[in-house]
């Protein structure tokens, strides 16, 4: 039988949790990061992760039984590991589940681990399809891939589409790394901060990048400039991976990125977040570096390649972290009641690691995601919490 389609434009009216929309010469590519903060980093990496739809979503009402969405993702290969599996698109049917889907084709970026390099070969556009809906009238959402760089090409339908109004949800601001971005979580509604907002009933906004929460100042003025009732800022993990920068300036740099976020938001509860476990770094400096013996095994790992001993010249660590974390909230906190701590290892710790160890010794597997935003929606958002919703507090 021949449907009847439907083309809806693809417009802002249409996203949720995109800070900006940039016109392609083939669609329509949510960036979680404004073309002002792109424009002041040349770092590949984090151009890669910020346009990588985590947290993003298509939501419209329509009485639709079949949803076509035609995308151009971006797949990542890794040369000596094996082929990653498709990004995955999650619809939801009046806030249930109610399906997944992949699409293939798309630009493969295949990416060196040894040496950074990477080489970009261009695809066609494919097609994220749901059928056997009900025909009633629902609100639908579709999640993009976290972990796919998504140009949106075309919406159809066998019924008309119809905007949703804004939420009266309290809107999470949420910045972090790799961890927060989604790596190793099976789907984008099972990253831990989606997990979470949907227990604690707000709607999400996740700054998270993979390997770029480096308490950039153009990261901070994205967080200050964009509206929030709740935020929370997950901070640690990259700067020692990465070995970017001393304890000496470490502290400053905590207090100058707060600082930024205070102007757009002076009294919006705000959550910082200290690591959670990771035993390879806990008293060992950065950087990360891949694990060329299992790389050779054809797996992805990580081992730390600091040595201990440099952390008395103040390269830091995962406890070196955590200690000054609790230092600059103390100190802040005297003048800004709004301002609160948790510490990671609350949301994912030994008795985790023991039970759901970190597959390859950084980021966290489906089951941790869950757990993670399940304990942090717990902790956060109930009655009392930091982040309770305005209701709730």
């Amino acid at each position: 039988m021949t449907t009847d389609w439907t083309s809806t434009p693809l417009t802002a009216g249409l996203v949720r949790g995109a800070l900006e929309l940039e016109r392609t010469e083939r669609g329509l590519l949510p960036h979680r990061l404004p073309a002002r903060a792109r424009a002041q980093c040349a770092d590949p990496q984090l151009h890669m992760v910020e346009s990588q739809p985590s947290g993003v979503r298509l939501v419209f009402r329509t009485r639709a039984t079949v949803i076509e969405l035609d995308t151009v993702p971006t797949k990542r290969a890794y040369l000596g590991a094996p082929p990653r599996p498709d990004g995955v698109y999650d619809l939801l049917v009046d806030g249930r589940p109610a399906g997944s889907a992949t699409v293939g084709g798309g630009d493969t970026l295949t990416l060196d681990m040894t040496t950074g390099a990477g080489e970009l070969t261009r695809g066609p556009v494919g097609t994220a399809r749901f059928s056997g809906l009900s025909a009633a009238d629902k609100t639908v959402e579709i999640w993009l891939p976290h972990n796919e760089t998504t140009e949106l090409v075309a919406l159809r339908t066998d019924a008309s589409v119809e905007p949703v109004p804004a939420s009266d949800r309290p809107v999470w601001l949420h910045h972090g790394s790799s961890i927060s971005h989604g790596s190793d979580a099976a789907s984008p509604t099972g990253v831990w901060p989606a997990v979470a907002a949907s227990l604690g009933g707000v709607e999400l906004v996740n700054l998270g990048l993979g390997g770029s929460a480096l308490l950039d100042p153009f990261t901070a003025r994205a967080l200050r400039d964009t509206p929030a009732d709740l935020i929370s800022v997950k901070l640690g993990i990259n700067l020692v991976n990465t070995d970017l920068m001393r304890l000496r300036a470490f502290g400053p740099a905590v207090h100058g990125f707060l600082d930024t976020i205070r102007e757009g938001h002076p009294g919006t509860p705000l959550l910082v977040i200290s690591p959670i476990l990771c035993p390879m770094h806990e008293d060992t400096p950065g950087p990360t570096m891949p694990d060329l013996s299992a790389l050779s095994e054809g797996r992805i790992a990580f081992r730390a390649a600091g040595d201990p001993a440099e952390a008395a010249q103040g390269k830091l660590t995962l406890n070196a972290v955590r200690a000054e974390l609790a230092r600059i909230v103390a100190q802040r906190s005297t003048e800004d009641p709004h301002l609160h701590l948790l510490d990671g290892r609350e949301l994912y710790g030994e008795a985790d690691f023991a039970e759901l160890p970190l597959p390859d010794g950084l980021h966290p597997d489906g089951a941790a995601h869950r757990r993670i935003g399940e304990r942090f929606a717990k902790l956060a958002f109930t009655s009392g919490g930091p982040l309770a919703p305005p209701r709730a507090r």
